[in-house]
């Protein structure tokens, strides 16, 4: 089904060559060699952290590793990082600063309080815009070094929110390099939508995006930096992100080395649903939208709403999101902040300055009270990115997102998670392909670290179930603006009543005689409804959110991203 990525026991995917700027060693916090002593108090505060969820204990070679003493092999003990176990690094690729027409903070502001909430790697992601293209893109970049240079546990990415040619916004980031900031400044002056006054939905428009992708594609290719991803920001909020548009990013580079590889499940703006008079009384993920003269006429009027805090392209079994599982092709999902402006934060912007001329703000100063109208939590406060890395490295991140060895959870809802499909002697994890004879009996195994710590709201989060969703792959569409797969449905829900600890759930796909995927999804069982698609289909999905009255830490999902079983 045309999986570059798929793998079995000790194969390993393709790797960029380490560099010098490519700090392999892993963190201070997580290397249990270093004596707490000789942590910094940021570093020793993110240690106590991960010990007390359980993430550092004395078997474990690094943060949050779980390697199932089932399906590891037994040689793989002392390497078990490498082999069956990945570093599960968190992030966040959505985050916007001073530099941002609409934002405030410094950029070390935001590292500082991503590292704080538990990330190890964050992509810096400015508004494309004629200021930024000019000024912007140059300036933002000590910054960001900077910032590297006093976080050096914090894995600090230079990025952009590219506006798509005919569509929404997009991350665009890239390995750090010498030719960083050259290249995303190309980027942004040849093929910004708003850059180049291309936003609406004409097929000239749509060309340019592609061409867009290619161009970074050929810089990979050229070596002028040694990655690049885009990942599609907020999809399905204002319907200007077609099917058709959607397929056209994936299929726009090699399958080898995708450019384009996924869209976020789940908004940032988690906050803005907050009710009125002690929140903004907005919509979740400010998905406030109705259709415009740019948007796909064939999407819903509930599409235009977040649903459980996710996109109604990733929340809907059998949606958009299946359909494109379905064809057999890579597509992943991600869960980020779109950090702006923070709820119940003091800062404001400082007096003064230009941002036409200066390309950014004055720095933030102190505003004398909260302020209850803004509807943004800092990374990692409240929604993360859970990406399965071969080791502490930029690349390795990158390779990670690319693979689709990726989990997200909204509220610190799980303290780890490990799935992995076996059959026929092998294994495969998120993201990956099992390949087995036709009729090998194939088991889904998922252990599960249930928190045991409270979370930034201040209490411990209970994982009430996890559903298994499961679909058939039916290969490549006839028509590129299909956006339900039929085959799909919840297969099985595990109801979960313990309250810490950790948690084998194994479900029997039996013999399988055809190409299928599976993908996980759980919550805290405090709102849900029958999907979209009927409840024979969904039974207790997410339900949607109501606008102006959705308290995101009273409804907390996590979802997974697929693994296909592929019989010959």
């Amino acid at each position: 089904m045309g999986h570059g990525h798929s793998h079995g026991h000790g194969d390993h995917h393709h790797h960029h060559a380490h560099g010098p700027e490519d700090g392999t060693a892993l963190p201070a916090a997580l290397d249990t060699s270093v004596p707490d002593e000789e942590l910094n108090p940021e570093q020793r505060s993110r240690r106590t952290l991960l010990r007390g969820a359980g993430l550092l204990g004395a078997g474990l070679a690094a943060a949050s590793v779980v390697t199932p003493a089932a399906a590891a092999p037994a040689s793989a003990s002392t390497n078990s990082r490498r082999r069956g176990g990945f570093l599960w690094l968190t992030g966040d690729h959505h985050i916007h600063t001073q530099y941002s027409s609409d934002g405030k903070y410094r950029v070390v502001d935001q590292v500082r309080q991503g590292a704080k909430h538990g990330m190890d790697w964050l992509v810096i992601t400015d508004h494309g815009s004629t200021t930024h293209a000019k000024i912007g893109v140059d300036k933002v970049n000590p910054d960001i070094r900077a910032a590297r240079a006093a976080y050096e546990d914090t894995l600090v990415f230079q990025g952009l929110e590219w506006n798509i040619p005919g569509a929404e916004h997009a991350t665009v980031f890239v390995h750090p390099g010498n030719n960083e900031v050259s290249v995303l400044k190309q980027f942004e002056t040849d093929y910004d939508g708003s850059v180049k006054n291309a936003s609406d939905s004409t097929p000239a428009n749509e060309a340019l995006a592609v061409a867009g992708l290619a161009f970074l594609s050929d810089q990979v290719k050229r070596r002028k930096v040694k990655d690049a991803l885009m990942l599609a920001n907020h999809p399905a909020r204002r319907g200007v992100d077609s099917p058709h548009e959607i397929r056209a990013w994936r299929d726009a580079s090699p399958a080898s080395h995708q450019i384009a590889v996924g869209f976020e499940g789940a908004p940032g703006h988690q906050a803005a649903g907050l009710p009125a008079p002690l929140g903004p009384g907005r919509a979740r993920g400010i998905y406030d939208n109705n259709p415009s003269a740019n948007s796909f006429p064939g999407y819903p009027l509930e599409s235009y709403r977040t649903w459980g805090g996710f996109d109604w392209m990733t929340a809907t079994v059998g949606g958009l999101w299946d359909s494109l599982i379905a064809e057999g092709k890579p597509w992943w999902i991600t869960a980020n902040s779109d950090s702006h402006q923070v709820y119940a934060d003091t800062a404001v912007r400082g007096p003064g300055g230009s941002f036409e001329g200066n390309g950014r703000y004055e720095d933030p100063i102190y505003g004398g009270k909260i302020d209850i109208t803004q509807g943004d939590y800092w990374p990692g406060q409240y929604s993360r990115t859970h990406v399965g890395s071969d080791g502490f490295s930029y690349a390795a991140v990158m390779d990670g997102i690319r693979a689709g060895r990726i989990w997200v959870d909204h509220g610190q809802l799980l303290g780890g998670l490990d799935v992995r499909v076996s059959g026929g002697g092998r294994w495969s994890t998120l993201g990956g392909a099992l390949h087995v004879k036709r009729g090998t009996k194939v088991t889904l195994t998922v252990d599960v670290t249930l928190a045991d710590s409270p979370n930034w709201a201040g209490f411990l989060p209970k994982l009430a179930k996890v559903d298994v969703i499961q679909g058939d792959v039916t290969g490549p569409v006839a028509d590129r603006d299909t956006f339900t797969a039929p085959t799909a449905r919840v297969v099985k829900t595990y109801e979960v009543n313990q309250p810490t600890g950790t948690l084998r759930l194994t479900y029997d796909l039996g013999r399988v005689d055809r190409p299928v995927y599976v993908r996980l999804r759980g919550s805290d069982g405090n709102r849900s409804a029958p999907g979209a698609l009927g409840a024979t289909v969904d039974p207790a999905g997410p339900a949607i959110d109501v606008v102006g009255d959705a308290d995101p830490w009273k409804d907390l999902w996590f979802y997974t991203n697929p693994i296909w079983i592929l019989p010959s």
